[in-house]
Order: C-alpha cells, then sequence, then structure tokens
C-alpha cells in the first residue's frame, strides 16, 4: 500500500519572559496614535515551535528517535535564543529563532514559529513631573496582544521566510452612538428591530501582512508596523465613522489600515457583536439604560481585504 506522509511536532505554550530587549526605535508616527516606541524593559511572549521534515517519519514508523529534537529541548532552545536576540520586536525574534532551529538542526525540514504577547503594563508612578510610567514596575494585564506568525525555510543561500502574519487580538471596543443598522432583509424569521442609532460593542482581531518581508523584518524600523498603532488608528476609525453596519466599520477600518501603511499588502478581520442586552431603560428616547451581557448566540463578521498589484 502506497502512503504519502505529512509530520509535523514541537512545543506550545512557552512562556517567555526577558528582562531588558532593545528598545523598539525609530517607528514613524502617525496622526491617529501617540505610539512611536518602546522600552522593552519586559519582553513578554508565549511562542509556539512546529518543526516539518520527512526525517522524522522513522520515529512514527519504526520507534527510531535517532533524529528527534526532544520538545522540551526545544522550549530550553527558545529561551536561549530569547537571550541571544539582539532586536526588539516579536516578528524579529520569531525570525531569528526560526533561522536558528534550521541552522542548528540540519534534520528539520522547515519551521513555523507563533508567538503571542504576554500583556504587562507598566505602572502609573510619581515623578518629578507628575505621573508617568515606571521603568521597574508592570501589572498584568487582560488587554489585547500582539501576535506574530512566520513559516521559515531553507534555500539555496541559507533561510528566509516563506509566509507571514503580524496581528492584534483581543481588542474589545464600545460605543455608545453613532452606530446603524437598518434596511436589512425582513420576512418570516426577522424579529429584530432596526436602529438608526445604537450601541455597538465589537470583540475584534486584525491581521495583516507585508508586501515584502523586508519591510517587516528592517531593523531600523522605519517600515515596521507596530500592533499598537493599527489598535489606535481602528479606535479612530470607530469613533469618528457612523457605521450601518459591522461589515460597514471593519471595511472602513480597512481602507484606513491600507492608505496609512502602504507597506501592507493584507488586511483582515474577525469581529463579533457582543452588544449587551437591554435590562432597564430604552423607553421615550431616553439615554439613561442599564445592560447586561448577551446571551448566546454571537453575530460573527469576517473580512480579508488585499491591495491591488
Amino acid at each position: 500500500m502506497t502512503m504519502r506522509t505529512e509530520i509535523r511536532y514541537g512545543k506550545s505554550n512557552v512562556s517567555l519572559y526577558r528582562f531588558y530587549a532593545s528598545p523598539l526605535a525609530g517607528v514613524r508616527p502617525i496622526p491617529e496614535s501617540s505610539f512611536t516606541g518602546r522600552a522593552n524593559t519586559l519582553f513578554a511572549y508565549d511562542v509556539d515551535a512546529e518543526v516539518y521534515g520527512d526525517s522524522f517519519l522513522a520515529s512514527y514508523t519504526e520507534g527510531d528517535n535517532s533524529q528527534v529534537v526532544a520538545t522540551d529541548s526545544m522550549k530550553n532552545f527558545v529561551h536561549q535564543m530569547a537571550i541571544a536576540y539582539t532586536g526588539a520586536t516579536l516578528e524579529g525574534f520569531l525570525e531569528f529563532l526560526g533561522t536558528q532551529f534550521l541552522v542548528t538542526y540540519p534534520q528539520m525540514g522547515w519551521v513555523r514559529v507563533r508567538g503571542r504577547e504576554l500583556p504587562y503594563r507598566a505602572s502609573m508612578v510619581p515623578t518629578d513631573h507628575g505621573f508617568g510610567p515606571s521603568n521597574v514596575l508592570f501589572s498584568h494585564g487582560r488587554d489585547e496582544v500582539g501576535t506574530a506568525s512566520l513559516d521559515v525555510k531553507r534555500d539555496g543561500s541559507g533561510t528566509h521566510v516563506t509566509h507571514h502574519e503580524c496581528g492584534i487580538a483581543g481588542l474589545q471596543l464600545i460605543k455608545v452612538t453613532g452606530s446603524a443598522f437598518a434596511r436589512f432583509v425582513r420576512d418570516g424569521f426577522t424579529t429584530l428591530e432596526e436602529r438608526v442609532d445604537r450601541p455597538l460593542y465589537i470583540f475584534l482581531d486584525i491581521g495583516w501582512n507585508y508586501s515584502d518581508t523586508r519591510a517587516l523584518l528592517d531593523p531600523t524600523h522605519a517600515t515596521y508596523v507596530p500592533a499598537e498603532q493599527v489598535r489606535d488608528l481602528c479606535a479612530v476609525t470607530f469613533h469618528e465613522f457612523v457605521s450601518m453596519s459591522i461589515q460597514h466599520l471593519v471595511w472602513e477600518m480597512g481602507q484606513r489600515i491600507l492608505a496609512r501603511f502602504p507597506q501592507l499588502a493584507t488586511v483582515s478581520f474577525e469581529a463579533q457583536n457582543r452588544l449587551w442586552d437591554v435590562v432597564v431603560g430604552a423607553e421615550d428616547g431616553s439615554k439613561v439604560v442599564s445592560y447586561c451581557d448577551p446571551r448566546p448566540p454571537y453575530g460573527s463578521i469576517s473580512l480579508v481585504v488585499h491591495r491591488d498589484a
């Protein structure tokens, strides 16, 4: 019997807390955001590493582990590379990590490395000029987090990134007025009322790809797109824009992101409508309303926008 195999294995959820990584500097400012860099005093991420290659087939078919790098060793490798990394971004670290896996272990065909920010924000403390961020004290938050995924493969001259996706996950935004949902299909299944002005609460994940990975990995960071700037740009869009639906809103966000960052080729959105349920109020046009958390199911919206070549 002829068979084909696809082999991968790895280590997931490697929590990584490095002190005093290189500061992120050189980021181009944009009008919608105050973010221009970070000190990286605490460089904290959750990392996954998956390795691919037919060299590991014998471990499945014959129990021969002579080519297998133990996943515990992979965990230790991630931490050692975190110390060795001299850059300032999650994406840069993942590219460095993937490259070092392939350089160190020739039996690995290619690697997929993913990272998710562990959110720690500098605490605000008194300074000589009012309150400012502490350089030694951080609080663990439940905020939105930056994410990235890179595929690193071998080529004739070494290694290169063949696929990547950057992102921000876990955005939660509530706008109390200035959104609408009306003129949708009405039939025998419809009970939802039309609203020409409504509150809107969304959960939102955003992803983006660069036209050229050199812009992503440029050590000067002049063309790097920080997740914080994407977050702020989308918040400003939500604030300013009167949307007719969540679809209308994420389309506008996508247009503004691609216009602001010409180095990006694609932007994607995964959104959920999490508007609270009314408990008391909303009579006679009153703005004084009390809500509770909504019951599932939730409306979901997806969009991918590609820049024309």
